[in-house]
């Protein structure tokens, strides 16, 4: 684990099992919880192209990884400690 990784505060959210619009729901309730130094890593049966404008309306920002299952890590786009532990994961992905 990096420096950037430790400093930043992991919430996992897995909504893969959850029924459409569940997943939305919950994603978008708990970006509202979001603190600073944290991010969120959601786990989805496929990628939530509907939330993406939601979140940038809301101020936020997201890495997906690709794969099954998708991880979207999710932060606030004016976070530095979250966005750097984010891109040390996105690094790794290569």
């Amino acid at each position: 684990m990096v420096d950037a990784e430790r400093e930043a505060r992991e919430r996992f959210l897995d909504v893969s099992e959850l029924e459409p619009c569940e997943p939305m729901e919950r994603a978008l309730e708990a970006v509202r919880d979001l603190q600073a130094g944290e991010y969120i890593r959601m786990i989805h049966r496929q990628e939530p192209h509907l939330l993406y404008p939601m979140l940038e309306r809301l101020g936020m920002a997201w890495y997906t990884r690709e794969g099954m299952p998708i991880e979207v890590l999710i932060y606030r786009a004016d976070d530095e400690i979250a966005r750097r532990a984010v891109m040390a994961i996105a690094a790794r992905d290569g």
